[in-house]
């Protein structure tokens, strides 16, 4: 018997098998969790159903978290098929590409509106349709964040501000989800070569700082991050909510 038997987790936000999300997919599957998958496109379908078909997942839904009535549609057919839901991860970032270098004054409002929507406010939509089924089942929800919330990181820009409303967000979620028996918690990940990450103007350099100045000395990987999932969608964190758990080597509690 795994540590998550018998339960029941749905997965937005990966997009291939680097992505961090593939990884928590992967440990909680392990631990016996039953599994569903989001994907945002086509080109993205290719990606995510054989993933998601290698764990035996059999609910594979579209899902643009720009738009309401897919994520109406995603909840309606868990409802249908399992009737109720445990977990949810939420590991969704997006940025104009031309956003994410040079300065951040340069930010458009239409990138703005964009990284704010795509990476914080598709929380709070999914969390809401998440809810219902949770209740009574002491369900529990993770997001991904990063340091350049609270910390200016150079070419991070509008998704270092988007960041910061997710972590905002999560806290006054947890507010209002703790009296339905629902927890919900930030994972602060160090810099991990995904996809997304790659995008950033200056990656190669956040990495050297990072393994250079970190307690550890080393970056973490998908795999370390995942563990620290585990731990907060399962029984073993029943009293942590709302918190922000920093996975980066230790490097967020570093001065000069």
């Amino acid at each position: 018997m795994g540590l998550l038997s018998g339960k029941k987790g749905i997965i937005f936000g990966v997009a291939n098998e680097k992505s961090i999300g593939w990884a928590i997919a992967q440990i909680l599957h392990k631990e016996g969790m039953e599994l569903a998958f989001s994907y945002a496109g086509e080109a993205l379908e290719s990606r995510v159903r054989p993933l998601a078909e290698s764990l035996g997942s059999r609910i594979v839904v579209p899902c643009d978290v720009s738009d309401d009535s897919q994520i109406d549609n995603v909840f309606d057919i868990v409802k249908q098929e399992w009737g109720g839901l445990d977990v949810m991860v939420h590991s969704l970032a997006f940025a104009k590409k031309e956003e994410l270098k040079g300065e951040f004054l340069n930010t458009t409002r239409d990138g703005f509106r964009i990284a704010l929507e795509i990476s914080a406010f598709s929380l709070v939509a999914l969390a809401k349709r998440a809810a219902p089924l949770m209740e009574g089942r002491n369900g529990s929800m993770v997001t991904l964040s990063y340091y350049g919330s609270e910390k200016v990181i150079a070419n991070y820009n509008v998704m270092g501000v988007a960041k910061a409303a997710l972590e905002a967000s999560v806290r006054y979620l947890a507010a209002d989800l703790g009296p339905k028996g629902i927890r919900i918690n930030t994972i602060s990940a160090g810099p991990v070569k995904t996809l997304a990450a790659m995008g950033i103007s200056g990656f190669k350099q956040i990495l050297d700082v990072v393994e250079a100045k970190s307690p550890l000395r080393r970056n973490v990987s998908q795999e370390d991050v995942a563990k620290t999932a585990l731990y907060l969608l399962s029984g073993l964190s029943s009293g942590v909510t709302g918190e922000i758990i920093y996975v980066d080597s230790g490097f967020n509690i570093m001065g000069f």
